[in-house]
């Protein structure tokens, strides 16, 4: 039986260049919901973000927005979510974000979304977690991230013994088939860890 419940999507509060983005944040929306899996994200209703949650809602699936104060009027607070969690500041948030998903992915977004993709790469490189966290590579738009990412390990400052654990799928309909197969292998060893070490 998996152990995913609900997955967290951080990406861009902004539509993108290119219209695949957009596409892609709607297909895994419908496909979320028709496989059951809750969204967990930012609470906005702005671009590929509120693309999400709206269709994740429009397709009969369950939504947890966690948004800061600060931001409820600047992202447009999406108010028809089932669990709308408003927060002080943004590490309350991403602390939450993190208790209520059980898989992480990563659209196209900008800094805030990089800034969230990194944090639990690095958490998962630490050790404090084994969900599983997938980069969708949409048209080659983390290509630049992955491509640092070998540039890092060509020059020993990521390690084998410390190796940064991911999944990229370059096409949106292979996201939860991965993560449903990680989540299956983790499940067999035990190893899914559903809380976060308070010191990080």
């Amino acid at each position: 039986m998996t152990t995913i419940r609900n997955i967290c999507v951080y990406c861009g509060s902004a539509e993108g260049s290119d219209p695949v983005f957009m596409q892609a944040a709607t297909t895994l929306g419908k496909m979320m919901a028709e496989a059951g899996l809750g969204l967990v994200y930012g609470g906005g209703n702005h671009g590929l973000m509120g693309a999400t949650a709206r269709t994740v809602l429009e397709h009969g699936g369950h939504v947890i927005g966690i948004i800061p104060h600060f931001l409820v009027n600047r992202e447009s607070m999406l108010a028809d979510v089932q669990e709308l969690v408003q927060v002080e500041d943004m590490h309350t948030r991403k602390r939450l974000m993190f208790e209520r998903a059980d898989a992480f992915v990563a659209l196209p977004g900008g800094v805030g979304t990089l800034e969230e993709l990194v944090e639990q790469l690095t958490w998962v490189q630490l050790g404090r977690h084994t969900k599983p966290v997938v980069i969708v590579d949409i048209g080659g738009f983390w290509k630049p991230l992955l491509s640092l990412l070998a540039h890092m390990r060509e020059h020993g400052f990521i390690r084998a013994e410390y190796e940064v654990r991911y999944l990229v799928a370059e096409r949106i309909e292979d996201v939860i088939p991965m993560i449903e197969k990680a989540a299956a292998l983790h499940e067999r060893s035990g190893q899914i860890q559903h809380t976060v070490d308070e010191r990080l």
